[in-house]
């Protein structure tokens, strides 16, 4: 058919919140109740780690009905046809997934907002500014994930464009090598984007750490 080869569909890999067990009872103090908030948003984002496994097989079968499209002549147009319509369903899969995904980062994020009011009425010194520090890389984190997604989900509709443009008969080579140029340049957006997210995972998890010992917190991490 054509011999022109989109990008990879990236597989999302994400770096995610560390969690921590106390090795005391938290809950009174400032520093404590500012623990239970962190740790509860840790748990939030449950359901964004789960559905990283099914976006990435969903990602990987699509990536093959793709292959397997392309590798097709005009010819074999019926299944051209049938082998569109599958992968079209995959991108609604996806969508499914990364709507999940966002609704867990989300409600994290709101859980984590508790922890800036309770941040001002810290008494240290060192622990006010480490909280601050973590606030800051939350925001940046929680900014990024915002932008991931929306790049993320335009990538998934310019791929479902592409599949519903080659079930399309008259479809031709410039304008196909045309959407697989803008699928391209969606993705290198994402991967900009995740990266930046996972970047700022980790400097979130450091402060983190920092703002435990800073709080004289006793915390073993998992």
């Amino acid at each position: 058919m054509f011999r022109k080869y989109r990008m990879g569909i990236i597989s999302v890999f994400y770096c995610f919140l560390l969690a921590g067990l106390a090795g005391c009872q938290f809950g009174g103090s400032t520093e404590e109740k500012m623990y239970d908030h962190l740790e509860e948003a840790v748990a939030l984002e449950d359901q964004f780690r789960e559905q990283q496994e099914p976006l990435a097989k969903a990602e990987k079968k699509e990536q093959e009905l793709y292959n397997e499209i392309v590798a097709l002549s005009m010819d074999e147009f019926n299944k051209i046809e049938s082998l569109s319509k599958e992968a079209e369903e995959y991108t609604d899969k996806r969508l499914e997934y990364l709507k999940k995904e966002k609704e867990s980062i989300d409600k994290a994020y709101e859980e984590f907002e508790e922890v800036k009011d309770l941040a001002e009425d810290l008494e240290s010194d060192a622990a006010k500014e480490a909280a601050n520090t973590l606030i800051d890389k939350m925001d940046k984190r929680y900014k990024a994930y915002q932008q991931l997604s929306k790049e993320y989900k335009a990538a998934v509709e310019q791929d479902k464009k592409l599949y519903s443009s080659l079930q399309d008969k008259e479809l031709t080579l410039e304008q196909l090598q045309e959407q697989i140029k803008g699928v391209n340049e969606q993705y290198s957006k994402v991967a900009e984007q995740k990266d930046a997210f996972n970047t700022y995972t980790t400097e979130f998890n450091e402060a983190k750490r920092a703002f435990y010992k800073a709080a004289e917190l006793n915390v073993n991490y998992e």
